[in-house]
């Protein structure tokens, strides 16, 4: 006999809350990614100020009963709009690394390198003191003076590769020669981020292991190698295929969906970020040429309009500045992000006139790598997860996290247009174009 269990659907309640949520974070996430646009910033600025608006920031503050329907504290509820955020991100960074030039990337090693040793050491350095600094008070119960003061060196450390993707994307410097740069090196600093990550998890929960490490690096080297000598042979024989199909256009669409979400699920199962395997399954797509691109350019528009900017809202819901009235917790916000600013603008430029940058393009790619948007809020919340953070400390960084994602795109802008335009980057910009 068939078995006749019964799964329930979403609640005509919950279908809702829902579509009112989306509706109206895309709706304000669009209005003022207008009007920042107006003023001359970057559309992703005004789209993470959306979140901000009507979290518990303000609405919460100002309108606690439209809040407390609006975003329930109920964590069925808002992860079915979380959900639909991880969609927007993964298929945003896919985009990313789509519009990766390998070939510059290959010719811009050594630079890349020092930009990449520079915005990733000297963070996590000046970040491991600072948290052996803060007062216990800061601590979660899992985390002892050396376990916190990694995760806060490694919080300072990462950069947040769809936020500096969709600002590049955004203020048109993603084909640029310093947009390559800054888009390369925000790759390896998450990479490792994710990687020192999954240490500092292993010492809250048992205890540092040697072979933790082992495993992490591992994996990773696993995944690059699955990328150069699986994926891009399966990749170009199913876009051959495709091409052989009346319907190629809607068939194209539905396997890159795949591909990217299957790519994301695999980094995740190995317990790194799902946003790794969605960038490569991207750059391996770019590396067959304009046939792989082909396929994401049509859905770039979706993805950029709505979902990114959808994304980026739901990354400012999670923001709550309520807890910087105490002069204390304020000052404590005030150094922190002086730290973190400092560290990865001064590594990244160091790196960069290392990497024989000129002061503009270092200049730029130290401010570009400064944002760490939601990649730092991710972290931050695993943070809390695992006890190594209490709401304190989390709402530090994520203060840090949205204010270094603002302040990023108009320095960028101001520096970015002393560099001089080459003919490989017109040429770059004409490939690329929508």
């Amino acid at each position: 006999m068939l078995a006749t269990a019964f799964i329930p659907g979403i609640s005509h309640d919950k279908l809702l809350v829902l579509l009112v949520q989306i509706g109206v974070l895309l709706l304000l996430a669009t209005a003022l990614g207008r009007l920042a646009a107006r003023v001359n910033l970057p559309a992703v600025v005004g789209e993470l100020l959306a979140g901000i608006v009507i979290g518990p920031s303000l609405l919460g503050n100002f309108g606690p009963a439209l809040s407390d329907w609006l975003l329930p504290k109920n964590s069925e509820q808002m992860n079915l709009l979380s959900a639909i955020a991880q969609l927007g991100v993964l298929l945003l960074v896919a985009i990313t690394g789509a519009h990766i030039d390998l070939g510059l990337l290959r010719k811009e090693r050594t630079t890349i390198t020092w930009v990449s040793a520079g915005s990733v050491l000297v963070p996590l350095a000046l970040g491991g003191a600072l948290g052996f600094l803060l007062p216990g008070s800061m601590r979660g119960e899992a985390g002892d003076r050396a376990t916190f003061a990694l995760f806060i060196g490694v919080a300072i450390a990462v950069s947040a590769l769809p936020v500096i993707a969709k600002t590049l994307i955004d203020m048109r410097l993603l084909h640029r020669n310093v947009g390559q740069v800054i888009i390369g090196a925000a790759a390896v600093s998450d990479v490792l981020g994710w990687l020192l990550l999954s240490i500092v998890s292993a010492m809250a929960t048992a205890g540092f292991h040697a072979d933790l490490v082992a495993e992490s690096v591992g994996a990773l080297l696993l995944v690059l190698a699955a990328a150069v000598f699986a994926a891009r042979p399966l990749i170009r024989w199913l876009l051959r295929a495709i091409e052989r199909s009346t319907s190629r256009n809607e068939l194209g669409i539905a396997a890159v969906m795949v591909l990217i979400m299957l790519a994301a699920a695999g980094t995740h199962a190995l317990k790194m970020e799902a946003i790794l395997g969605a960038f490569l399954c991207g750059m391996v797509m770019s590396s067959l040429g304009p046939q792989g691109r082909q396929f994401l350019d049509a859905m770039r528009p979706f993805v950029m309009a709505v979902l990114a900017p959808l994304f980026l809202a739901t990354a400012g819901l999670q923001v709550d500045l309520s807890a910087l009235r105490d002069p204390a917790m304020l000052g404590i916000a005030v150094i922190t992000l002086a730290v973190a600013i400092g560290a990865k603008v001064t590594g990244a430029y160091l790196g960069g006139r290392i990497g024989k940058l000129d002061h503009n393009e270092a200049l730029a790619v130290g401010f570009g790598l400064n944002a760490r948007g939601v990649v730092e809020i991710v972290l931050a919340s695993a943070g809390l997860k695992i006890g190594v953070l209490n709401p304190a400390s989390y709402t530090v960084i994520v203060l840090m996290a949205v204010v270094t994602s603002v302040i990023a795109p108009p320095i960028l802008r101001r520096t970015a247009g002393r560099i001089t335009h080459t003919a490989a980057e017109i040429e770059r910009e004409r490939r690329y174009a929508d």
